[in-house]
């Protein structure tokens, strides 16, 4: 994979397959870019399991957090890093070691380990990095647009309305 450009299908694929995210490095500081992403996927129908050994025990959004991947009670379908790239190659251990394994690796904004991203798809992980899956979420429902940001996507579909702050999204509201 080309981790300089993704198509537009590839990311939304995974946007619309991906229930549960595990967010390493999520911050109970609600000024931090993964306390405001966290919040934001949640709002849209996501399962988010915060891992953060600092905060482990405690909840962040009201989501118990986990001081690491293997102490999540469950499976999870994507892992989101909100740490340095010097830290994926062992994230992705971490990741390859869960039984079952995620579909998906997902690293922030600035975040990028070519080697990591390798090993993981070699394993059959979809792998994104240097994204942000809020801000994808947002290119892809329309809702960047209301910023006057080009989101790069023409389309004639409607919307679905969705609770909350920012209504409209890609995913149906959950039952």
């Amino acid at each position: 994979m080309n981790h300089d450009r993704y198509p537009d299908s590839y990311i939304a694929n995974i946007l619309h397959s991906v229930k549960s995210i595990a967010m390493i490095g999520a911050s109970a500081k609600d000024v931090r870019p993964s306390y405001i992403a966290m919040k934001y996927l949640l709002a849209k129908g996501y399962e988010v399991i915060p891992v953060n050994p600092g905060q482990a025990g405690k909840e962040i959004l009201g989501q118990l957090v986990y001081a690491k991947l293997s102490d999540i009670p469950k499976p999870v379908d994507m892992v989101d890093v909100f740490r340095g790239s010097d830290a994926l190659p062992s994230i992705v251990d971490d990741v390859l070691a869960l039984d079952p394994r995620p579909q998906v690796l997902w690293a922030q904004l600035t975040v990028r380990n070519d080697a990591a991203a390798e090993k993981a798809e070699a394993a059959g992980l979809k792998v994104v990095m240097n994204r942000c899956p809020k801000i994808e979420y947002g290119r892809h429902s329309g809702e960047i647009g209301w910023n006057g940001v080009n989101s790069r996507i023409i389309s004639a579909r409607k919307p679905v309305l969705q609770r909350g702050y920012q209504a409209l999204g890609i995913r149906a509201r959950p039952q």
